[in-house]
C-alpha cells in the first residue's frame, strides 16, 4: 500500500469514527525548534520551544549553520515531550504539520525531514505548513475572528498587510519595499549597542523616553499606498547615532528608542487604517514578533476604538516562532482532506499566495 492510500485510509476511518482531530505542530524555520499538539485548531495541549537565542547573542544574529545543527539535536527530544506533555502517542495524531518556507533552508529540512520520517513510518497525513500563515492563525488560538479580515504582519523577515477573506486565501495589500520593520529594530538596537535579540530591548526603552525627542522621519510613500519603507528611518537613526559618537555628544538611549519606535509604530497603525477604510473590512489581527511590542499593541487598539473597527493580537507566548500556530494553520487543509505527499520539499522564499495554491494529494 501506497503512501497516499496510507493515509487516505486512516484519514477515512478518523472521519468516520467521529475523533477529534489531533495535530502534531513541527517548527524549525529559524532559531527555535518547537512542537506542539493541538487538538480540534483551537485547544493547545502543548507547545514547546527549545530557544537558541543564548547561543546566537554572541554572534549578535543567527548563524544559520549552527541553527541547522542545533535543530538536530533538539528535534526528536521536543517532539517527545511536547507529545508527553499533550498526553498522547503517535497513535493518537490525526496528522503532522511542519513549515517547508519560509526560512533558512537547512533549519527547514531539518524538521521538514523529521516529519516525512514520522509519517512515512506511522501512515500519518502530512500537511506543509507556510510560516507566515503560521504568525497569522495563532490569532486563531486565543479567541481570535474569523475572515474575512485584514492580518498585519510584523516580523525580522517581513512586514505586510494581507487580506485574508476565507481559510486559505491570501491577498497582499501592501508589503516592504526595503527592510522589515523587525530587522529595522535588529539594525538599531545593534548600533545602540544591546543584546541580541534588540527588538524586545528597543521596546522597553522606549517606555521610559520621551517620543518627540528626535524629528525621525516616516515613510508614507503617496496617500493611497499601503506598501512600507524603513531603509531611510534605519539610515536617520543610524546617522544620529554616529554624529553624536563623533562629536562627543551623550545621547539618551530611551529618548532614540521612543523617537525611532514611534516613528515605525506611526506607519504601521496609518497604513493598517488604510487597508480597513480601502477595504471595509473591520477585522484586523496582528502576526510575528513585533506583535508582541507594547507601543504597537497601544497604539493600534487606540485607534481600532477611534475608527470603529476590531483589532486582535496573539498572546504574547504566541507572538515569537513556536509550533503550535503551525498546527492551528494545517486544521483547514486537514478539515478539507489535503495533505502532502512525501516529495514535500523545503522552500527557503516560499510565499503566501504561492503556499495557498501549491499542489496538496487530491481531496480524499
Amino acid at each position: 500500500m501506497s503512501f497516499v492510500q496510507r493515509i487516505r485510509s486512516k484519514y477515512e476511518s478518523d472521519r468516520a469514527a467521529g475523533k477529534p482531530v489531533v495535530i502534531l505542530g513541527i517548527e524549525t524555520s529559524c532559531d527555535e525548534t518547537s512542537a506542539a499538539v493541538i487538538r480540534d485548531g483551537e485547544e493547545i495541549l502543548s507547545n514547546v520551544i527549545a530557544s537558541q537565542i543564548e547561543i546566537h547573542k554572541r554572534f549578535g544574529g543567527v548563524v544559520p549553520e549552527v541553527a541547522s545543527r542545533k535543530h538536530v539535536e533538539s528535534i526528536n527530544g521536543v517532539v517527545e515531550e511536547a507529545l508527553e506533555r499533550a498526553g498522547v502517542t503517535l497513535n493518537d495524531l490525526s496528522a503532522v504539520a511542519v513549515t517547508y518556507g519560509p526560512g533558512l533552508v537547512g533549519a527547514l529540512l531539518t524538521g521538514v525531514a523529521f516529519a516525512k520520517g514520522l509519517c512515512w513510518a506511522k501512515g500519518i497525513p502530512m500537511i506543509g505548513v507556510q510560516h507566515i500563515a503560521g504568525h497569522i492563525y495563532a490569532n486563531f488560538l486565543s479567541g481570535g475572528m474569523e475572515p474575512p479580515l485584514i492580518a498585519l504582519v510584523v516580523s525580522g523577515g517581513h512586514t505586510e498587510l494581507v487580506h485574508m477573506p476565507a481559510h486559505g486565501e491570501f491577498t497582499f495589500l501592501g508589503r516592504t519595499r526595503d527592510d522589515a520593520a523587525g530587522e529595522a529594530y535588529d539594525k538599531i538596537a545593534r548600533s545602540m549597542g544591546l543584546d541580541y535579540p534588540g527588538g524586545p530591548r528597543i521596546d522597553r526603552l522606549a517606555q521610559e523616553g520621551n517620543p518627540e525627542a528626535y524629528p525621525f522621519p516616516r515613510a508614507w510613500i503617496d496617500d493611497e499606498s499601503m506598501d512600507f519603507s524603513f531603509s531611510g528611518l534605519k539610515s536617520a537613526v543610524i546617522n544620529t547615532l554616529h554624529n553624536a559618537e563623533q562629536r562627543g555628544e551623550e545621547i539618551v538611549q530611551a529618548d532614540i528608542a521612543a523617537s525611532f519606535q514611534a516613528a515605525v509604530v506611526d506607519v504601521l497603525v496609518e497604513k493598517t487604517v488604510r487597508a480597513v477604510n480601502q477595504t471595509g473590512v473591520r477585522n484586523v489581527v496582528v502576526a510575528g514578533g513585533v506583535a508582541a511590542n507594547k507601543g504597537l499593541r497601544a497604539r493600534l487598539t487606540e485607534r481600532a476604538g477611534q475608527e470603529g473597527f476590531h483589532v486582535h493580537f496573539p498572546s504574547l507566548d504566541l507572538c515569537t516562532d513556536n509550533a503550535a500556530m503551525i498546527a492551528a494553520a494545517a486544521f483547514p487543509l486537514y478539515d478539507a482532506g489535503k495533505f502532502h505527499d512525501l516529495d514535500l520539499n523545503a522552500i527557503a522564499s516560499l510565499s503566501l499566495t504561492k503556499w495557498a495554491d501549491a499542489k496538496t494529494i487530491e481531496s480524499v
